[in-house]
């Protein structure tokens, strides 16, 4: 699926496997994918189908709270670079954090403590600092493993 307009633009490209399946897992992850940089966003792509898992591309952090609000249910995961002129990663998570239950870990060649200590209070899952490594992200299925068991334990108490 490709599309675009004047807010920016999304696509999606499918690898082998499903999520729904669970026989493959962690084959067919839906990872939402957030860049301005269309470079890094290439390189994520890439990488990401190489791991099997199914991704979609935004390039604007408007854009991906679209996608997000228009497919309740149809990401398991989000990853946001931190440094955006739209609306910066901090503000993205807020939205995300506030409005759905999904995993986000932030990115960004920015490795100051600062920033990487704001990532986690904000509420990150994670803070990957660029140029990321195809081995980080073929584990990144355990932040949402760890996310759902954690709300199975919550549904299970209360």
């Amino acid at each position: 699926m490709n599309s675009s307009n004047g807010n920016g633009s999304m696509s999606t490209a499918s690898s082998s496997g499903a999520w729904d399946g669970r026989d493959q897992f962690p084959a067919g992850l839906r990872v939402l994918v957030v860049d301005d940089d269309p470079t890094c966003l290439m390189i994520f792509e890439k990488m990401l189908k190489t791991c099997l898992y199914q991704v979609t591309k935004c390039n604007k952090a408007e854009t991906a709270l679209s996608v997000l609000r228009e497919h309740k249910n149809g990401f398991d995961i989000v990853i946001s670079d931190v440094h955006m002129p739209d609306m910066d990663g901090f503000e993205l998570l807020k939205h995300i954090d506030s409005e759905m239950d999904l995993p986000v870990i932030l990115i960004s060649a920015d490795a100051t403590k600062q920033i990487v200590m704001k990532g986690v209070t904000y509420g990150a899952c994670d803070y990957l600092i660029k140029p990321v490594r195809i081995e980080t992200l073929k584990n990144i299925w355990q932040h949402v493993v760890r996310k759902k068991a954690r709300n199975t334990l919550l549904e299970i108490k209360y």
